[in-house]
């Protein structure tokens, strides 16, 4: 039975990506709710079927009382079977309706619901780009994607388990009081009007009050995140108390929006009491003067009191799951923010694979200032023919690693143009262009994994052998061999911790060059690739670095200028622009930037006094 429900919904099925989702609470609502259409109108009705058993069970009871008023014997020989039918009808067919609605909701929407949610706003936040997620915090973007589905589930549960519920009841009351008598509906009417409107100012306030305290919780999340996982720099530079302080400043204004919240509770629930008071004295009042006045039988009077009492323990219910509608409402809300911005680097209409021959790339008055005025790239005009092997130096800030992210369309140019193999490279797909992309980086961090699959992150379907091939090429075999993790996990089956922090940095180094030799494509672009290595360890690379760049095209960034000093190429960019390209030997001749650069290295190294790059 349990698998019948689970699977009347697959969370997983197919949907067309949106690069602009909506952003108005109800349209997400109804997108994500779209494969639960027909389960929602079945729970709807089980709700309805529900409540109208429960309202129908008060007036058999009034019914009772009722047929209590005369002989025994007589009684039962004129309803036994009556009773004998409504009995069975409790004991058996009740329990089954009651069962298929706890099923429809628990079984087949909460758990596939918050499901679907994850799945899609964790699809949907990956589709952003890289400079989409180096303006928020890590932290608290998972905070939502985590937080999100679970309130969303609460939302669609109180929907259906409190608010369909009880306004079937509500109406099969009234339906009830008025075959009594009709003038027992008024205090209902009564009632109702105020507690709608208490039911309003709360609502109205609960909202908003409850997305600030979300607000403030995943600023929270953010910040305490942030001290972990910078946690070496925080015992480095001994910041513990100021860690302290700044993650109590966001604590304490979460404390105070949660303060806000709660007091809303507190008024409301002071005033339910009140509110029901007046209604089990104005029905039960009212009934037993009809009772005293010979128009309304015991069975009336029992009824209606039942009734009351039944609302009158519902209604603090029905508040706090309205209650919690909102406030979860405001918790999705606040996920939103996240979730449903629009994608804003996509892939152009009808994007077909890059179609990569001979690697050649060419820049056209590439330019890019991350929305700034200053920084980046400035009209750079460049060719790289096929095969051919690039050194980029310059000072840090000058727009070596900017012209690198352009290439991987990690952002898209704010003017200009990339081709590779004549093809515009905004035209192609994303996965292709960087699929013919190898990567080494200066931070070289790794996925909390095993050693073997952050290899094989450079090509999956690689085998194990593959990968060990890989890891010897990058002199990395060795110390791979030798090491565990905390669970006893050896060699390429340990896991490294979170971006590697396991590691020593060369380590780390070796392990992302391993995965790029694994990976083998056309063009390779090293960002200071041997920055974590020492010298002994370097030479050895080295070798491996030229080996690797055979038949591929190579840009290559490097402060230690003897790394790049046999590239084919060497361009120096400054404030943005290529200021001059020629090899080694032509460049010193010169006289120019490199020249004095090469002048003033120190044990092969770049002398910067810039203020570091941003990007």
């Amino acid at each position: 039975m349990f698998r019948f429900f689970e699977n009347l919904v697959d969370p997983y099925e197919d949907y067309p990506p949106d690069d602009r989702p909506p952003r108005d609470l109800w349209s997400f609502f109804m997108g994500y709710s779209k494969p639960f259409k027909k389960v929602f109108a079945l729970t709807a009705f089980m709700s309805i079927v529900v409540a109208a058993v429960e309202v129908g069970l008060i007036y058999y009871m009034g019914r009772i009382v009722d047929l209590l008023d005369q002989n025994p014997e007589e009684m039962w020989a004129r309803h036994g079977t009556e009773l004998i039918i409504v009995a069975l009808f409790i004991v058996f067919l009740r329990p089954i309706f009651q069962a298929i609605d706890v099923a429809l909701v628990s079984n087949a929407i909460l758990p596939n619901f918050g499901t679907l949610i994850r799945w899609r706003a964790h699809r949907q936040v990956l589709r952003q780009s890289v400079g989409w997620f180096e303006n928020d915090f890590a932290g608290r973007i998972a905070n939502r994607i985590m937080q999100t589905p679970p309130a969303a589930g609460e939302v669609v549960f109180q929907a259906f388990d409190a608010i369909s519920f009880s306004l079937a009841y509500l109406i099969g009351a009234a339906i009830l009081l008025t075959s009594a008598d009709p003038r027992l509906l008024l205090p209902l009417v009564i009632w109702f009007g105020v507690y709608f409107m208490l039911s309003r100012w709360a609502i109205r306030r609960i909202g908003p009050a409850s997305k600030a305290a979300s607000d403030a919780r995943s600023v929270v999340t953010g910040r305490v995140v942030d001290a972990y996982t910078n946690i070496h720099s925080v015992k480095m530079f001994a910041h513990h108390d100021r860690e302290e302080l700044y993650a109590k400043e966001a604590i304490e204004k979460a404390r105070r929006t949660f303060q806000i919240e709660q007091r809303i509770y507190t008024i409301m629930d002071f005033s339910l009491v009140l509110l029901n008071g007046l209604l089990i004295v104005g029905v039960v009042g009212w009934a037993l003067a009809l009772w005293i006045g010979g128009e309304a039988s015991v069975g009336t009077v029992a009824a209606a009191a039942t009734l009351t009492l039944r609302l009158n323990s519902m209604t603090a219910w029905i508040m706090w799951a309205l209650s919690a509608f909102f406030r979860q409402l405001g918790v999705v809300a606040e996920g939103m923010e996240t979730i449903a911005q629009p994608i804003t680097l996509v892939d152009a209409p009808n994007a077909k694979p890059l179609a990569l021959t001979d690697g050649r790339i060419e820049m056209q008055a590439l330019s890019h200032h991350y929305g700034r005025t200053s920084g980046g790239l400035n009209a750079v005009d460049l060719v790289i023919e096929p095969g051919q092997k690039v050194g980029l130096i310059g000072r840090s800030g000058a727009g070596k690693s900017t012209l690198l992210k352009l290439l991987l369309r990690f952002y898209d140019a704010e003017a200009g143009k990339i081709m590779i193999d004549g093809q515009e490279i905004t035209e192609v797909t994303q996965d292709s262009l960087r699929r013919q992309i190898g990567m080494v980086q200066q931070d070289s961090a790794l996925l909390h994994r095993s050693v073997l699959e952050n290899i094989r992150y450079g090509r999956p379907d690689a085998t194990e052998e593959e990968a060990v091939a890989a890891a010897r090429q990058a002199e990395a075999h060795d110390f791979i061999q030798e090491l565990q993790d905390p669970e006893g996990r050896t060699g390429y089956a340990s896991r490294v911790g979170e971006r590697g922090v396991k590691l020593s940095g060369g380590q780390r180094q070796r392990v992302t060059l391993a995965r790029v030799i694994l990976k083998d494509a056309p063009i390779l672009l090293l960002d200071e690739a041997t920055s974590a290595l020492d010298s002994e360890v370097e030479a050895a690379i080295q070798k491996t670095l030229y080996g690797m760049m055979e038949g591929k095209t190579v840009i290559a960034i490097a402060h230690r200028l003897s790394t790049i000093a046999r590239m084919d190429r060497i361009l120096v960019l400054d404030e943005g622009q290529i200021v001059e390209d020629g090899t080694h030997d032509a460049l010193l001749a010169s006289g120019g930037l490199y020249a004095q650069f090469w002048a003033r290295q120190s044990g092969g190294f770049l002398q910067i006094d810039e203020e570091e790059e941003t990007a």
